[in-house]
């Protein structure tokens, strides 16, 4: 009997010993390496490091410089000077080409002295370390942090080459002052590049990162000096430097000046951060995905989305060139400024160069600062009769091909209740074409506009891409300027443009190109030209807007020019005055109103948006 209970514990244990080695088994194939789950939860292969981006003018000159997270100008490992290496190497980390991402008898060193001490006093962290610390870590003083920053400085020596770590350290130190990485830190304090510094100057700058609030450049500056005499020392002693270049480096005096951040014409820098967002929409697909959500929820989402992608690219350090003409733009505020002192009156003008077809200045109102409302491209008001060459006679005369001289009735009209005047209620009879339109009637206008036909004519209107211009606005008030919500200064400029351009239309823009730091091109408009106007039906036009100049309602507006021609409006109780004209290479419109719409009356005899236009345009 023992013996069968012997027999059946040992079979029993064997069983048992089986299934626990079988399971120990499967848990041993489900262990991973270290490196396994860095792989797996930690991107260390794919280190993404912001960058300054800049927007240029026409002439290539820097206008703004975007960054958001902090002052940083990547340089790469080639390009970094030889000295400020060396300064690094012999001050932070002397073992840096020798160790695998941490120094084992700095750490010991350390904890000897930290232990003798009870606090963290020595920190024996090498380059890689810190580098890991930037990128991944805190800054907090814990053994907690220090044993990460081991553990990610191992697999960052594994990941990357000396020369590569190099480059990433030297990229996200921090130099105070928001100043991040060596060669953004040399153009700041010193306003050149760090392959112009002198040893001292980089020996200088080396101090800081040590401890950026101490050894602030600005601030404590004699405590970078001091800090700066012992790195030369430093570099000395490992004889990367003579005697006679220490020497040299430690008598110079440091002088630093501070650069201020570019950050020009606010207007126009503005509307350009717009700008690039509807090209990246249209270029990357997410104008088409808007177009096809089908829930507030989606659209939410995909534009969520969308900015995160604008985000992105600024931050990733590109060179957005744009049209911007600087003496326009600020001709055009001075002027504005000087015509309309009142306080509460603003104005906007909107310049666009039709040889080229490009936006080439465009103000948002008196004393604007970067990022408020901007008038010139998110305000919408009623054109009034600035509508009427392209909804009303161009139309008509694509539609009918009638001359210029044809009659037409300018007596009071009405049709199902809507029964419109001309201006101070006079009758005229049946008039030309061309007396009609360069003293601007009202009637004949209403009269051609139903002639034409409401849809047909909107068709013409549809070209442009007015944003509110809906369903509801497609009745006959529109041939007076009746929208229900109107069109954007920016808008109703560009509707002109194919006066200038033969007929031709496509959006005049302000981008030129979004290109990488290597010059690639990663964003540009492909617009493509539409005929919209015969030739006939163009020389038409550019006959009436010319007469209008000459002898009609925009007689305050002439200049010396081959050509000059355009249009008036005025809205209801002079709430909204807009003058739209060309010469021979800018078309330009100017807008004048208040916020909180009020009559102008008090001005409207003086005509300021005519002598705005001139004055920009001669």
């Amino acid at each position: 009997m023992k013996t069968l209970i012997g027999w059946f514990l040992i079979i029993l244990l064997l069983f048992g010993f089986s299934f626990l080695f079988m399971e120990a088994a499967a848990e041993i194939k489900d262990i991973q390496t270290l490196s396994e789950v860095f792989e797996e939860h930690v991107a260390i292969d794919t280190i993404e490091l912001s960058s300054n981006s800049y927007m240029y003018d026409k002439e290539g000159q820097v206008i703004s410089e975007i960054y958001n997270e902090g002052n940083r100008e990547y340089i790469e490992y080639q390009d970094i000077p030889k000295k400020v290496i060396d300064a690094f190497i012999q001050t932070e980390d002397r073992r840096f080409f020798d160790h695998k991402g941490y120094d084992g008898t700095a750490i010991i060193r350390a904890l000897v002295i930290n232990a003798k001490s009870s606090s963290i006093e020595e920190g024996a962290s090498t380059m890689t370390q810190q580098l890991a610390r930037n990128v991944f870590l805190s800054h907090e003083q814990s053994y907690n942090r220090k044993l990460s920053e081991l553990l990610y400085a191992h697999e960052i020596e594994k990941q990357y080459s000396k020369e590569e770590i190099i480059e990433l350290y030297l990229n996200t130190i921090y130099f105070q002052n928001g100043v991040y990485g060596f060669e953004a830190a040399s153009q700041f304090y010193f306003g050149r590049t760090s392959s112009e510094l002198t040893l001292a100057e980089v020996a200088f700058l080396s101090a800081v990162p040590n401890n950026p609030t101490h050894y602030d450049p600005i601030k404590n500056s004699q405590n970078t000096n001091l800090r700066k005499d012992w790195i030369i020392e430093k570099m000395r002693e490992a004889e990367v430097i003579t005697i006679e270049e220490a020497d040299q480096a430690k008598k110079q005096q440091i002088t630093v000046t501070p650069k201020k951040r570019i950050d020009l014409f606010p207007d126009y820098v503005t509307y350009i951060h717009y700008e690039l967002k509807e090209l990246i929409a249209e270029e990357d697909g997410f104008n088409r995905r808007l177009s096809s959500a089908e829930s507030p929820r989606q659209i939410e989402a995909i534009e969520r989305e969308l900015n995160q992608k604008v985000e992105k690219v600024l931050q990733s350090g590109v060179h957005i060139e744009t049209a911007l003409d600087p003496a326009m733009q600020k001709r055009a505020n001075d002027v504005i400024a000087n015509t309309l002192p009142q306080t509460d009156i603003q104005s906007t003008a909107v310049m666009i160069d039709h040889l080229r077809n490009e936006l080439v200045g465009i103000t948002a109102g008196k004393a604007y600062q970067k990022f408020d409302f901007h008038r010139g491209y998110q305000m919408y008001r009623q054109p009034g009769s600035a509508i009427k060459p392209i909804l009303v006679y161009a139309p008509y005369m694509e539609e009918s091909a009638v001359p210029l001289q044809s009659s037409i009735n300018a007596n009071n009209f009405c049709s199902n209740g809507y029964c419109p005047k001309n201006y101070g209620g006079g009758q005229y009879g049946n008039v030309s074409l061309m007396t009609a339109f360069i003293h601007s009637y009202n009637t004949p206008a209403v009269r051609i506009l139903d002639r034409v036909g409401i849809e047909t004519a909107f068709t013409y209107l549809d070209t442009f891409g007015f944003k509110e211009v809906t369903k509801e606005d497609h009745f006959l008030p529109a041939a007076l300027g009746g929208f229900t919500y109107g069109m954007s200064p920016l808008e109703l400029t560009r509707s002109y443009t194919p006066f200038g351009r033969n007929g031709q239309y496509a959006p005049a823009y302000g981008i030129r190109s979004v290109k990488t730091d290597e010059g690639d091109i990663l964003y540009s408009w492909e617009a493509v030209d539409e005929e919209l106007w015969s030739p006939e039906t163009n020389d038409k036009m550019r006959t009436l807007l010319r007469e209008v100049v000459r002898s009609g309602t925009g007689r305050r507006a002439s200049i010396s020019s081959n050509y000059v021609g355009g249009k008036t409006g005025t809205t209801n109780d002079y709430h909204d005055m807009w003058f739209i004209g060309l010469n021979d290479q800018y078309t330009t419109g100017i807008w004048i109103g208040k916020d909180r719409r009020e009559s102008l009356s008090a001005i409207y005899g003086s005509s300021p948006h005519l002598t705005i236009w001139r004055e920009i345009m001669k």
